[in-house]
């Protein structure tokens, strides 16, 4: 059986002090959690201090983005060796957000998955299609799509090292959220990808994240999918109350 993983994006938030009394209250009211992964992805000028304020928690910290390359004249990146020496376990790779505003293509991001697992970080790697892309019938292509060159040359040895994270863009953000039966029919759609591609155990084996719009309210149908595997929260994730919400709609 899969085990439920929910991780907080929160993107370009907070400042350092409110990151660490965010992280800080999760990491206590954490502690009973039980059967479940929990990660926070803050802004990486925070990652050293949030990583800090969780150390010995149930919380697990990850980055949003990083370079491909180890290290070297890049100036602005973060390499995944340094991710992992700050403490992070994770890193989203491929958000809507990087693709759709800064123009990362599949190219790029497998480079960045190959980069991530060979510095033994678990990549968060999103997929997801514009409404325009919806509207027309392409849903599954565009996933493909993305899976096919996002994740292009993973033996069946490192795919099982990935979490995929359906992200539909237009329900980034935008209070819009997929219906728990659209959103069950994409990760359903993946199963089947990664089945012709690898195998029915890595299809069985790898979690999928839902992400977009995700609050405590719609959680439980959303999560309770049987090929829904956890979620990647956005807003709702800079408030313990809305995360925690999240988290206990589990046990729903």
């Amino acid at each position: 059986m899969r085990r439920p993983f929910i991780a907080g994006n929160w993107k370009m938030n907070l400042d350092r002090a409110a990151a660490v009394a965010l992280a800080q209250r999760l990491a206590k009211e954490a502690e009973s959690v039980e059967g479940v992964d929990l990660a926070v992805c803050p802004p990486s000028v925070y990652l050293d201090a949030v990583a800090r304020a969780v150390a010995g928690s149930n919380v697990a910290v990850g980055a949003q983005n990083m370079y491909h390359e180890p290290k070297g004249a890049y100036t602005g990146e973060i390499g995944a060796a340094m991710l992992a020496d700050v403490g992070c376990r994770y890193v989203i790779l491929g958000h809507s957000e990087r693709r759709h505003i800064l123009g990362e293509s599949d190219t790029d991001i497998n480079k960045k998955v190959l980069a991530a697992l060979e510095a033994a970080l678990t990549p968060i790697i999103c997929v997801g299609e514009l409404i325009e892309q919806r509207r027309a019938g392409a849903t599954m292509d565009v996933i493909a799509s993305q899976f096919a060159g996002s994740l292009a040359g993973l033996s069946t040895e490192q795919i099982a090292q990935v979490v995929i994270a359906y992200e539909p863009v237009w329900a980034i953000g935008t209070g819009e959220v997929a219906t728990p039966d659209q959103a069950e029919k994409v990760h359903l759609g993946l199963r089947k990808i990664m089945q012709v591609r690898y195998n029915e155990q890595v299809a069985q084996a790898i979690r999928i994240q839902y992400g977009g719009s995700v609050e405590p309210e719609n959680a439980a149908d959303l999560l309770g999918q049987p090929n829904i595997d956890g979620a990647l929260v956005g807003g709702a994730s800079l408030k313990a109350e809305s995360f925690m919400g999240i988290i206990a709609a589990l046990a729903k």
